[in-house]
């Protein structure tokens, strides 16, 4: 026998999926530890990589500090107008190579569609978790 949802139950249940699909920060920082060698998003300070402070709504390879670095297909992504919009850093976390065929970067992509809601989640927090 089928029994209707609660109005409470279905608030908490929307909730819920929403905020799975937006990513949880806290999560995302604990995923992007693995990029900290490379990688810096609560400040402006490059690394090996780019900064991604700020990275959400800006265009590949304009990181001014890192200009000087970025390979010649990131930087003729960004000229052929590749943003860092949520859609395409889930593209590029998932598979760095497919997104940006030769790019610099060593790191083959997260598996888990989580993973990358949460690092994306965790890079446009402001503050950082």
């Amino acid at each position: 026998m089928f029994r209707a949802a609660s109005p409470a139950g279905l608030l908490l249940l929307a909730s819920a999926l929403a905020a799975h699909a937006g990513g949880d920060p806290a999560l995302g920082k604990h995923v992007f530890n693995r990029c900290i060698a490379c990688h810096e998003a609560a400040t402006d300070r490059d690394k090996v990589g780019p900064h991604l402070m700020g990275v959400v709504g800006r265009t590949a390879g304009s990181a001014e500090s890192f200009l000087g670095h970025y390979s010649e297909a990131m930087k003729s992504a960004g000229a052929a107008g590749l943003v860092w919009n949520e859609a395409n850093l889930a593209e590029y976390l998932k598979a760095p190579k497919l997104k940006v065929p030769g790019n610099k970067m060593a790191f083959g992509g997260l598996t888990s569609d989580d993973d990358i809601a949460n690092v994306i989640a965790y890079l446009k927090a402001d503050p950082k978790p």
